[in-house]
This record gives structure tokens, sequence and C-alpha cells, in this order.
């Protein structure tokens, strides 16, 4: 692949705009195509970017022969187009969560398998910056062996019509957060919780036991604000030293065991791409454009959501059967 990279976003939304302005503002790529499902939609955003709209994802791959093919739908609704890409042929990146259904994940998983396709899945809060600080202290052995680990994240509640929504489709963030630093999960409890709502539980605590021995846990609630402060709060304890993420890209913090003294990473003034959250788009777009162009696995391959979309479902039969749920170690 010596060529500008040629990419179709399949979505014209509000983060199906991330993806056209990501992947667009790029020099190695040529945004080629926009498939929405109104004509009007998708002649808006191809016009913004110079591509060519769409509204039927199989004319625009016989037409386009596009090199990757990104979908930002609605959270129900990827299983259908990301099939038929996938069976065409083509490289592939969904938006999280991969589907809601265990069987559509595995169905999705082993058609890439088949075909041998480039299948990736946009877990990017890995490329907060923040994050990645975190990821490196704990590699590096300077929090020692961990013991917990805590992932917050609370915000308004979606449009999508399920009972589990949050827990599937916005918490799926920390269960894949939470392995990347960790290490796998073997067992979830849980409690939840339907105050503030009336679709089923929109806020929930959940108990982890990780491989390693370590625990951990997750707190998060469809009824909450993304307007708060600290929404968001990542904490990883180690028996040397403990990392904190605030708010995905505000702030990471690392402090040695019995030192008053902590280091603190933030964003410097002229530092916009590291202080926006969007941006973690850009490097997540960066990192898998160059796997894709040396013929190498992506960065986040699909298995990452399919595994995220396990867990999720063991934290909903915990809470349905009252009992803590053992999981393997690795799946998929």
């Amino acid at each position: 692949m010596t060529d500008r990279v040629r990419v179709a976003v399949v979505g014209a939304g509000w983060w199906g705009g991330q993806h056209a302005r990501a992947f667009a503002s790029r020099d190695d790529i040529e945004l080629c195509a926009i498939v929405a499902r109104r004509p009007e939609r998708a002649q808006a955003r191809a016009e913004q970017y110079g591509a060519t709209p769409y509204t039927d994802v199989e004319a625009m791959l016989e037409t386009e022969q596009p090199d990757l093919v990104t979908l930002s739908l609605p959270n129900t609704e990827h299983y259908g187009p990301t099939m038929t890409v996938l069976r065409a042929g083509f490289a592939v990146l969904v938006e999280k969560p991969l589907t809601f259904d265990l069987a559509e994940a595995d169905a999705l998983v082993s058609e890439a398998e088949r075909q041998g396709s480039f299948f990736a899945v946009n877990f990017n809060h890995r490329y907060a910056r923040a994050v990645q600080n975190a990821k490196r202290a704990i590699d590096d052995g300077r929090t020692g062996d961990t013991v917990f680990a805590t992932w917050r994240f609370g915000g308004e509640g979606s449009s999508a019509h399920h009972p589990y929504a949050d827990v599937i489709e916005t918490q799926c963030h920390g269960f894949d957060m939470l392995e990347h630093l960790c290490g796998p999960v073997t067992a979830v409890s849980a409690e939840m919780s339907d105050v503030g709502g009336d679709e089923g539980p929109g806020t929930m605590v959940l108990g982890l036991r990780f491989a390693n021995g370590a625990v951990g846990s997750i707190v998060g609630s469809y009824r909450s604000s993304y307007a708060y402060p600290d929404t968001h709060r990542l904490e990883v304890n180690g028996t040397a030293g403990r990392v904190v993420v605030e708010d995905t890209v505000r702030r990471s913090t690392f402090q040695a065991a019995g030192s008053e003294t902590a280091e603190v990473w933030q964003a410097g003034y002229f530092n916009d791409a590291n202080r926006d959250f969007f941006h973690t788009m850009d490097r997540y777009v960066h990192a898998m454009v160059r796997a894709l162009r040396a013929g190498e696995p992506p960065p986040v391959p699909a298995s990452a959501g399919r595994r995220a979309l396990a867990l999720a479902l063991a934290a909903i039969e915990a809470h349905e059967t009252g009992r803590r749920v053992v999981v393997a170690a690795t799946e998929g």
C-alpha cells in the first residue's frame, strides 16, 4: 500500500463526524465515501470532505473499493453493516460496542478470521496521553504488583433501547481499560439500580477479580452528567505505587508508595491535542493506519470488543442471578 489509503465512513451522525474528521485530516488518507441512510445527511457530510455520498453500503463497496471501511452507527445496529463489509473482504474499523449479542460478536470475529481481514474496534480511550502514561508506569514495574484497580465513569443516558445499555455500550471502555492495564478478569459480581430511569438498570457497581490476584471495581451510571468535573476516574494501586487518570485526558499522576511527592502530567498551554478527548481518535487512527500499511494486526482487534461484551454479559448475569460469575481468562 504505497498511495494514499482510501477510507469510507459508514455513518453520518455526531461521532461519525469524528471518524470523518480524524481520517480526512491526514495527508496519507483519501476520504473517498460517506454512507448514510438519509441522502441529505450523506450529501452534507460528503461535501464537507470532498467525498462521494452513498445510501447503500454494498453499492459503495463495489464502486469505491476502499482500503478501509469505518463504521459509526447507532450502537445497537453495528452487526448487519459490519458483516456486509467483512463478507465483501474489506478491512474494517467498527465503533464500540462490537454488538449487544455474543453470538453476533462471534460471527463477526469468525468471518474476519475466515477472510483474513483486518478487523479493529474503537477503544480510543487507550490512546489518551494520560492513559498511556499510566500504562507505561505499570509496564515498567513502577507500581509493583497490582492490588486493586477502579474505573468510575458517569454520564447521561443514551438513545439505545436496551435494558443494559450502560454496561454494554459505555462501561465496555472500563472492561477494556482495566484488562489493558491489569490483565484478565476472571470473576464478576454486580449490584445494579434502576433509580431515575424506566428502561432497566442505569447505575451499577461491579466487583472484579483479576487473574493476577488483584481485585477491582467498575462504578458507572447513565443517571449522572458529563458536565461534572472528575466524571471519570481510573486508579490502579500496586505494592510499589499507584497511578491515577482523571477525566481520561485531563491529568495523570504517579506516586510511589510511602512518598508524599507525586509526578503529575497535564497538557501544557499550547498542547491542545493531548488536552482534547476527540484527539484520542486521531492517535488511534495513526496507529491503525500504520498497522494496516505494514500488513500487521490492528492495534486494538475486534476480539477486544468481543471480550468486553463477554464481561458485560457476565455482569448482567451476576446481577440477575445474585451470584458471582466466573469467566475464562481468555476468550474468542
